[in-house]
């Protein structure tokens, strides 16, 4: 057992350990800042019409962390936001599946659960009640997904992991957030790398000079999302400022496909991002 960084955390770096359940670690070592007195339940539960398992009303963001086989282990790390409009988390379709995929890359994965709005109550109010609470919200997530950046770099050494390869993806609402996290970092919260897959964007996208290589994945159908409106626009902001950027634009695969097979070629996006890895040398083993 050991201290580090504030965060408690029993993972030990050993083959026994890299086999077991994913861990679950808090993201602050206290209450989380800006938002130190919401105390209401935490909720978990299949949506009724898509059967996606959604979490709700989270107040103590967490990171879980799924370690690959240690024998095929790259050291390069990728934190995961689910999406669920800042009102929910896609816990298993944008979260813990794709963990295990990218596990299959030798890739240390960590599903980020990062704070959304509170839902389910009697003053959940109408669309302008919703809104007003996103807006709080937001900020709050953002800042989630920076600590996290700093939480695994900060466990880099227990972990097995580079301290220079830990990278972030993120999916809708949760593309959003890494899409904020890709523009707004100091020394120890930029990230290594960027995936916004179908993502929301901050209004100003303008990338600083040292903002980190972008991958990008979006369906010309999606009626959610400003029709690829938002990844456009990080890939032209990207590539103006002489930075790499790759985008994948699907004709079909609607919003929030996540690892969802729908027997079509969007299916295949996470094997362009593993090749996408593979280019930038992510792929390799300890160096």
């Amino acid at each position: 057992m050991k201290i580090l960084g504030g965060i408690f955390c029993s993972v030990m770096l050993s083959g026994a350990a890299l086999a077991a359940e994913p861990k679950v670690i808090p993201l602050w070592p206290a209450a989380a800042p800006g938002s130190e007195s919401w105390d209401y339940p935490e909720t978990d539960a299949i949506g009724p019409h898509d059967n996606v398992r959604r979490v709700s009303n989270v107040t103590h963001p967490t990171l879980t962390v799924y370690f690959p086989d240690s024998s095929a282990a790259t050291r390069t790390a990728i934190i995961i936001c689910p999406g669920g409009g800042f009102r929910w988390l896609s816990i298993d379709n944008e979260g813990g599946d794709v963990a295990r995929r990218l596990n299959s890359f030798g890739v240390t994965a960590i599903v980020l659960k990062y704070r959304v709005v509170r839902t389910g109550d009697v003053d959940e109010g109408g669309t302008a009640k919703m809104a007003e609470r996103r807006k709080t919200v937001i900020p709050l997530a953002i800042a989630d997904g920076q600590q996290a950046i700093r939480v695994v770099r900060a466990h880099a050494t227990e972990w097995g992991i580079a301290p220079d390869r830990i990278g972030i993806i993120g999916f809708s609402a949760g593309g959003y957030v890494t899409a904020a996290v890709a523009l707004q970092f100091d020394a120890k919260s930029r990230p290594s790398f960027a995936a916004p897959i179908y993502p929301g964007t901050p209004e100003d996208v303008t990338p600083a000079a040292d903002a980190p290589p972008l991958f990008l994945v979006h369906a010309d159908d999606d009626k959610t999302v400003s029709p690829m409106e938002n990844s456009i626009r990080l890939y032209a902001a990207w590539k103006k400022a002489g930075l790499p950027a790759e985008m994948h634009i699907y004709a079909q695969g609607g919003h929030g496909f996540g690892m969802r097979k729908r027997g079509l070629p969007v299916d295949s996006w996470i094997e362009r991002f593993r090749d996408w890895l593979a280019a930038l040398g992510l792929l390799e083993g300890a160096r």
